[in-house]
């Protein structure tokens, strides 16, 4: 590429549930992100990439998990990462719940993107689920910190997702692509893989097990058939988590196996075997060992 290119990573976030994934989904076009009800889906920062031909520029979304107040090991790993993912970006996406109030860690989050300068749009999202007056509330409120530039959408609906694209290439600094025009992801299909699988059983799962869960890829293989092998592990905290995880006569690992095999052939465009199993592995989210071999 020429230097008549510009390219840029923007951080996207936001408080647990704002809608982030879905964003960052529909900006992309297509499905890098796994999405849920639960907060804390996100564990890991998410890169999505978006070409854009006129003028030609690449955006490379990272999505990161829901800023909150950490309780586990985890969970203060979790904001590390959003916090220095921050601090190596060119810009920043910082979303709001067009339904909920302006809170606390939404405001944590304003400060901090003040404190660090970085070029932010705001993003008021789930404008479809709210009426005007609160749409109106949120910009009006938000207004008081000065960003860059406000942007009504609905993530869902992929409406108003083009105002961003717009708003974001405007402030872009010329540069590089950094992926070749057609990626949309820089994640391995491991990665992909396992996040798939964990996507079904949060849906699922009721309580705190779909935090006490998390899912690994050991292996992916392409058959003499064409057929791909992918073997995983669901590790879970408590032997009472497993029988859950598995579920009576072997229902819930049958369930979420086809659900996930579904969208695992979508991803590799081949018939795919799923070998997937539940293993106990004692308070991972608190043990810093376990962390790094979960690849947290």
């Amino acid at each position: 590429m020429t230097d008549t290119t510009s390219s840029g990573f923007i951080s996207v976030v936001g408080r647990p549930n704002v809608g982030k994934s879905t964003l960052v989904n529909a900006l992309v076009g297509t499905k890098v992100a796994i999405t849920s009800a639960r907060p804390q889906t996100t564990r890991n920062s998410i890169r999505g990439v978006l070409t854009v031909d006129d003028p030609p520029s690449q955006i490379v979304f990272v999505d990161t998990p829901g800023i909150h107040k950490p309780r586990t090991a985890l969970g203060e790993r979790l904001n590390s990462l959003v916090y220095a993912t921050l601090g190596d970006s060119d810009g920043a996406l910082f979303v709001l719940d067009a339904t909920q109030p302006i809170g606390p860690g939404d405001r944590l989050i304003a400060e901090r993107l003040l404190e660090s300068g970085t070029t932010t749009v705001v993003v008021v999202n789930k404008v479809d689920r709210a009426d005007p007056a609160q749409i109106g509330e949120q910009l009006a409120e938000a207004a008081i910190w000065d960003f860059d530039a406000y942007a009504p959408v609905s993530a869902q609906k992929r409406d108003g997702t083009d105002l961003i694209v717009a708003e974001i290439v405007a402030r872009l600094d010329p540069g590089p692509f950094f992926f070749p025009p057609d990626a949309v992801t820089d994640q391995p299909d491991e990665f992909l893989a396992a996040e798939l699988i964990r996507e079904k059983y949060l849906s699922r799962l009721r309580q705190e097990l779909p935090h006490s869960l998390t899912v690994v890829v050991h292996g992916i293989e392409v058959g003499d058939k064409g057929i791909t092998r992918v073997d995983a592990t669901a590790y879970v905290e408590r032997e009472s988590q497993k029988g859950i995880a598995i579920g009576k006569g072997g229902s819930m690992i049958r369930e979420v196996g086809a659900s996930a095999r579904y969208d695992l052939e979508r991803l590799f465009g081949t018939k795919v075997f799923l070998d997937l199993d539940v293993k106990v592995e004692p308070d991972w989210q608190t043990t810093e060992e376990m962390l790094d071999r979960l690849g947290f």
